[in-house]
């Protein structure tokens, strides 16, 4: 099966289709990481998105069901966002030294490194993640049992209008989201333009050919910003750890060199970041969606049933 809707099919059976795809691939990567918590806590983290995006692309045709889920959803991110921080804060040295390999080749990094790997090792060896991964399995397992609980509209003209207002309101929070870290650039902002543009992009994922112009080159711009995005996250999440009161990172002169290559990044992913988003993020979300609601209307009524489909078998 696809993280796609299908538009030949009852929209409400392939909302329930790909979110129990989703919430079960979730359950899979659960279990695996009680073995090997470094790639599949992030797999399960990337699962709970997915699920979380489909649900904010059809919130206008059950409200009460998706604000729900997705408040779910986000609580069992949040049990494993932890484990999750603590790969990535390693990943983030790692790309500092790649990129500013001049200045990292003296070793300034090493220590740095060293306590990162320790933190992660004391947090993915400590009973604290199997208690996570325990709540975070018996959410998701609950989760799936709700799928069934979801009704959406299925005549075409009602069904591409929920499309569209999902798609509307993403797009109008990453302009808004642009619009602030243009002009403040704290470090939330920048995380709230991230969350909309990866929310965008699996909207456009889902919608495939629904969407009114071609994909491709918007996808590959949308997953180049979302990376960019990403980097500079963690490069706020070190810097914030970099100048807490206990010396979480080492004492200052272990620091010196990370902290400098910390804001050579910043300001250069901020720049970039910027001039991507405002690129992407150009046109009207009224206009776009507009044409968007046009084009699912005609697609939508291929001949589809009224009848939603059940729950397929969860994976995992």
């Amino acid at each position: 099966m696809s993280f796609r809707i299908d538009p030949r099919k009852p929209l409400t059976g392939e909302v329930r289709r790909i979110l129990a795809e989703e919430i079960g691939s979730a359950l899979h990567h659960l279990d695996a990481a009680r073995g090997r918590p470094e790639q599949a806590v992030h797999k399960c983290r990337k699962r709970l998105k997915n699920a979380r995006a489909l649900l904010r692309l059809v919130h206008s045709g059950d409200e009460i069901f998706c604000d729900t889920e997705n408040q779910c959803y986000r609580n069992v991110a949040g049990l494993l966002a932890g484990p999750r921080e603590a790969t990535a804060l390693i990943e983030t040295v790692d790309r500092l030294a790649a990129s500013f390999p001049k200045e990292s080749a003296g070793g300034g990094l090493e220590a740095v490194r060293d306590r990162l790997a320790a933190r992660q090792h004391e947090l993915h060896e400590g009973g604290g993640l199997e208690a996570a991964i325990g709540a975070a399995t018996a959410a998701c397992e609950e989760g799936i049992k709700r799928i069934e609980s979801l009704a959406l509209p299925d005549q075409p003209e009602q069904a591409a209008d929920v499309l569209a207002d999902g798609a509307r309101a993403t797009l109008r929070r990453a302009r808004k989201a642009l619009d602030k870290a243009g002009s403040r650039g704290t470090a939330n902002d920048f995380h709230d333009l991230r969350k909309a543009a990866k929310t965008h992009g699996m909207h456009l994922s889902l919608l495939g050919r629904l969407w009114p112009t071609s994909i491709k080159a918007r996808r590959k711009a949308v997953d180049k910003l979302d990376g960019g995005l990403g980097d500079l996250h963690d490069v706020f999440v070190m810097r914030a750890l970099l100048e807490g009161e206990d010396e979480p990172l080492g004492p200052p002169e272990d620091t010196k060199l990370l902290g400098k290559l910390l804001k050579r990044s910043e300001k250069q992913l901020k720049k970039s970041c910027l001039a991507e988003a405002a690129e992407l993020f150009a046109d009207s979300p009224k206009r776009s969606t507009r044409k968007l609601a046009r084009k699912a209307r005609d697609d939508l009524a291929g001949g589809a049933p009224n009848e939603a489909g059940a729950v397929p078998a969860a994976v995992g």
